[in-house]
């Protein structure tokens, strides 16, 4: 017991020191900067999408909503427009979409360029998630996961790209998460299209730095969304329970705070989570042993519910 608590004591000292420095040199940016901003925002229509919308349009953005739901869009769309704000504001812009459909994603950006003329920022939020152990997964769900986190965002991204090349700046913003930095027992598919988003956006930051294009990677913890209510299970079904690790998450607008501001300050990457979740990350990068060990533990404990 004495042995444990002092490994995880240090491990916390650690994993604060890992955190502090990992975030790399900033920018000085201000909200300033972001006044008149093309802003387009995949998964608009709720949750953590929608209160992203939220941030950017009080920064005096030009918000373009994307999400499959029409008709919520259009709520986002008029609760934004009926925000108080100090800012001169933009009406947002609705352009509905379908990550899965990825032969349909140039068209959308091609549509959104025809309205805007460019894109400063593209938020990659869309995703669903996953309750499933890997032996009864079927293989199906497992393609639609990836294709949805994954290669949605990617050919997303391909298409904005250019656009961005041609005016030499802009930001990819990709949100994944905790579990792209860990994965944890039932969540295989949905770590695997995370941690494959996160090696992309790796890639990407420095093949395009000297086009003046930035790219930041959010990798929120749980956060109070209907993400889980939402999540395929082993056969495709949707989960359709709030889990209790989700409901006790982060709101929603903290958490769009935090990724605000890894935005403005030009952050790499931002992990917004708990310690524990902290720990984890930075025991499966530096004492994998340890974090193999605890996960064997909660994969049992999990079978006994």
């Amino acid at each position: 017991m004495e042995k444990s608590f002092i490994v995880y004591g240090i491990g916390f000292l650690l994993t604060y020191i890992f955190f502090k420095f990992r975030k790399g040199l900033v920018s000085g940016m201000n909200s300033k900067s972001l006044l008149n901003k093309v802003v387009v925002i995949t998964g608009a229509s709720s949750g953590l999408g929608e209160a992203l919308a939220h941030q950017f349009y009080k920064e005096g953005c030009i918000v373009v909503l994307c999400a499959r739901r029409r008709q919520e869009l259009d709520r986002v769309k008029n609760d934004l427009v009926s925000l108080p704000c100090s800012t001169p504001n933009h009406t947002p812009i609705i352009v509905p979409l379908d990550l899965s459909d990825i032969n349909s994603l140039p068209g959308v950006v091609d549509k959104i360029l025809s309205i805007t003329k460019k894109i400063d920022i593209l938020v990659n939020n869309g995703g669903i998630s996953h309750r499933g152990s890997v032996l009864d997964t079927k293989l199906e769900v497992d393609m639609k996961i990836m294709t949805v986190n994954y290669f949605g965002s990617v050919a997303l991204t391909k298409a904005v790209l250019p656009s961005m090349v041609k005016e030499k700046c802009g930001r990819i913003v990709f949100i994944s998460s905790v579990q792209g930095l860990i994965a944890i027992p039932y969540r295989s598919s949905y770590a695997a299209s995370k941690h494959a988003l996160q090696a992309f956006a790796d890639s990407l930051r420095a093949e395009i730095s000297h086009h003046n294009i930035g790219v930041t990677v959010a990798s929120p913890g749980y956060v109070k969304t209907a993400l889980s209510m939402n999540a395929l299970t082993a056969t495709g079904k949707t989960y359709g329970k709030m889990d209790t690790d989700t409901e006790e998450g982060y709101t929603c607008e903290y958490a769009s705070q935090a990724i605000l501001k890894a935005v403005l300050e030009d952050q790499k990457e931002v992990v917004i989570a708990n310690v524990t979740a902290k720990i984890g990350i930075f025991l499966r990068n530096f004492i994998p042993s340890l974090y193999f060990v605890a996960m064997v533990k909660r994969a049992k404990k999990l079978m006994q519910k």
